[in-house]
């Protein structure tokens, strides 16, 4: 978990006034991996309990615009955010609870970025969702 200094630094490092409702957001995220925005809006609310809906999500639009917060929305779902950024890792998703975990790319060269026809496009990243079941949900009818 990263310290309060920490998360300054990342948001200054980022071009970003380190205030205390992106200080928070950005905690948030860290300590609740692929949480929606209720959730990190409650998680903030332990800290700031005064902090609004609207600087919540002004500080995730400006993380996210940063590079600081990852967003990622599976298909039925809403929004969510993750503080690992830059590495092309994908996600697993349950069919039954919807829970989210990462998957890292496949070892050496990265597959998915070599698309059958690129249609002119310098591709840099790709967004693989895997879904099937988490161990807390699978059963014998289930894989």
């Amino acid at each position: 978990m990263a310290t309060t200094l920490e998360l300054q630094r990342m948001l200054r490092g980022a071009a970003l006034r380190a205030t205390t409702p992106r200080v928070a957001v950005l905690n948030a995220v860290h300590a609740h991996p692929h949480a929606d925005t209720d959730s990190l809006i409650g998680a903030v609310r332990e800290d700031l309990p005064r902090v609004s809906h609207q600087a919540v999500y002004d500080s995730l639009h400006a993380l996210t615009a940063a590079g600081l917060v990852r967003r990622i929305q599976p298909s039925g779902s809403v929004a969510r955010y993750e503080s690992r950024v830059g590495d092309n890792h994908h996600h697993v998703v349950c069919r039954s609870c919807g829970r989210i975990a990462d998957v890292d790319c496949a070892v050496g060269e990265a597959p998915c970025l070599v698309a059958s026809d690129d249609g002119g496009f310098a591709i840099d990243e790709a967004e693989v969702t895997y879904w099937g079941w988490c161990p807390d949900c699978s059963t014998p009818g289930n894989p």
